[in-house]
């Protein structure tokens, strides 16, 4: 009776001990589970860019191997509803949810964010234009309209491109300028389809060259290379280390390949034997029909 009665406690105060344990263990692992799942969602945005990929299919065509496209303005006009349905998605993301995603992700979201935006832009004044220009009274007038609806406000284009996709400091991406797109005909073709995270690198790298081998923008004569005014507007972001380039030079002899230049061109180019000038630049609209 007394052995009983002194082990009694003990065994009580053992066996809540292994239940305790046993508690903090599948606290431990729903921890663990929980914040693999927060990891997960963090790591995969939820968003979908289908809609404006169908639209882009539908209404982009490509011409001369992705160097230039066109676009049917009345074919988006007919589907109008369906991109006012992808504008209003885009508008819907908040930011705290935008900045959980990938980088890539994010900038992805925003490139398409532009490149509709800019459609809408001109839908809203077509068939009245015969360039982008034409909007508003004063020059660059579009790019200031406070048209697009992101992040629980109305920004411009501009706020777009400038304050955020190259103003936020995370993206330091210089290849993005063959990604948005004016809706002129001098400005690197509007993709076909929707930009995602996952591809971003390769798609970029893509646009780059198919924009690079199209000598109607891009080309020599005699010693000098003409290259599209955008590497004039832009240049900051080819020689400030994006992408790890220090020079517009440097950028150029990387992607020598798709200027049509030879390695002594290259080499030229580096040294300063071949100087860098700029093309004209083409407003047109980039309709179907120009």
């Amino acid at each position: 009776m007394g052995l009983r009665l002194t082990l009694f406690p003990r065994d009580r105060r053992f066996s809540k001990y292994k239940a305790m344990k046993k508690t903090q263990c599948l606290l431990l692992v729903s921890v663990v589970l929980c914040g693999s799942t927060l990891g997960a969602a963090e790591a995969e945005p939820s968003f979908s860019h289908e809609t404006w990929d169908g639209l882009l299919t539908r209404f982009v065509k490509l011409l001369a191997d992705g160097s230039a496209s066109q676009v049917d303005y009345d074919g988006f006009a007919e589907s109008r509803q369906k991109l006012a349905a992808y504008l209003g998605q885009l508008a819907s993301v908040s930011r705290v949810d935008f900045d959980r995603w990938p980088v890539s992700e994010q900038l992805a979201f925003l490139i398409n964010a532009y490149n509709a935006w800019t459609v809408e832009l001109i839908l809203e004044h077509y068939p009245g234009i015969e360039s982008i220009r034409d909007i508003g009274f004063l020059p660059g007038a579009a790019w200031r309209i406070r048209i697009v609806e992101l992040f629980g406000r109305k920004v411009s284009l501009d706020n777009l491109e400038h304050d955020m996709i190259r103003g936020w400091g995370r993206f330091h991406e210089p290849r993005v300028h063959f990604a948005v797109n004016c809706a002129a005909v001098g400005c690197p073709a509007l993709s076909d389809r929707a930009y995602s995270g996952a591809t971003l690198d390769e798609a970029l790298d893509r646009k780059a060259r198919q924009f690079l081998k199209d000598r109607s923008r891009n080309y020599e004569l005699g010693s000098d290379l003409y290259v599209s005014p955008i590497f004039r507007w832009y240049r900051e972001d080819f020689q400030d280390g994006w992408g790890g380039y220090a020079s517009l030079t440097i950028f150029l002899a990387e992607y020598g390949e798709a200027l049509g230049l030879s390695e002594a061109k290259k080499a030229a180019l580096m040294s300063g034997q071949m100087r860098i000038r700029f093309s004209r630049y083409d407003w047109r609209l980039n309709s179907l029909d120009r």
